[in-house]
């Protein structure tokens, strides 16, 4: 009797990923949110519709900003160095891939932001008392989110 394959029995864990930013290349981030994305609703009345209600359209697709942490290490300012790349309106703007991986590094589903770049650095939380690595933050715009399921 052949073994039953109990691989799409269970969904797949969030804690092995990996994430790549355009040629700065793979950073090990902590914990990475806001992948999400939906469209506007477009709603819309004729004047002389029997129905006393909107109907509703789909519109413009729109993504939020996503937010990454990682932690902090000595002599490490890469996204320091991509924030600080910002002037005026020249940005230096990235593909990300944020991977979700199976147990032997393969990527399963995929992420990716189109013209990413840095919207906001949020520095480390230090307490006296406190017991906990040191963590920073960074929030990336893009202009659209594609996702990908091997």
């Amino acid at each position: 009797m052949a073994e039953k394959d109990n691989s799409n029995q269970w969904p797949m864990p969030a804690f092995y990923f990996k994430v790549e930013i355009g040629d700065i290349g793979e950073i090990a981030f902590k914990e990475v949110s806001g992948l999400g994305t939906e469209a506007q609703v477009i709603e819309y009345r004729h004047g002389n519709s029997p129905q006393f209600s909107t109907v509703k359209m789909p519109g413009l697709k729109k993504s939020g900003n996503v937010t990454f942490k990682k932690g902090v290490f000595k002599s490490d300012n890469k996204l320091y160095d991509w924030f600080n790349s910002i002037k005026l309106n020249t940005v230096n703007r990235q593909p990300v891939t944020i991977s979700l991986l199976d147990e032997e590094g393969n990527p399963t589903m995929v992420w990716k932001l189109n013209n990413a770049w840095p919207a906001k650095i949020t520095g480390v939380t230090l307490k006296s008392d406190g017991n906990e690595a040191a963590v920073e933050g960074m929030e990336v715009v893009h202009e659209g989110l594609t996702i990908e399921n091997a």
